[in-house]
């Protein structure tokens, strides 16, 4: 003989604690992986340090970088950028814009270019 329906408010606490509990099973996979990215971090923090290589050289000077993308680059047969000087990299200020005379009495001139430049 087949097993009693379960009524309507059964399956709805049975539905409820199957949440529950895969709710906290997705926490603990979780917690899990956030501990074991963490010591793999700590793990690499402590091999590699703050600017260390694994043999304990000092990490690659930006020098040290553009010259190893420029052999690269000659290597594999492709254009190498000419740097830009100083002077290229520093942004000139645009030139003010001329500001236009004034013609007789504007007190009576409403317009919003006249009184967003009212400030002269």
């Amino acid at each position: 003989m087949p097993p009693e329906p379960e009524t309507a408010a059964e399956h709805f606490a049975r539905t409820g604690r199957d949440a529950v509990t895969y709710a906290r099973q997705v926490a603990r996979t979780a917690k899990a992986r956030y501990e074991r990215r963490r010591g793999e971090n700590a793990e690499l923090a402590k091999q590699f340090g703050k600017g260390r290589l694994a043999g304990g050289e000092t990490a690659p000077t930006p020098a040290v970088v553009r010259n190893a993308a420029k052999r690269f680059r000659v290597g594999a047969g492709l254009p190498v950028p000419a740097l830009p000087s100083a002077a290229d990299l520093v942004p000139l200020r645009p030139e003010p814009a001329p500001r236009r005379p004034r013609v007789g009495d504007d007190d009576e001139d409403f317009s919003q270019s006249r009184i967003m430049s009212r400030g002269d």
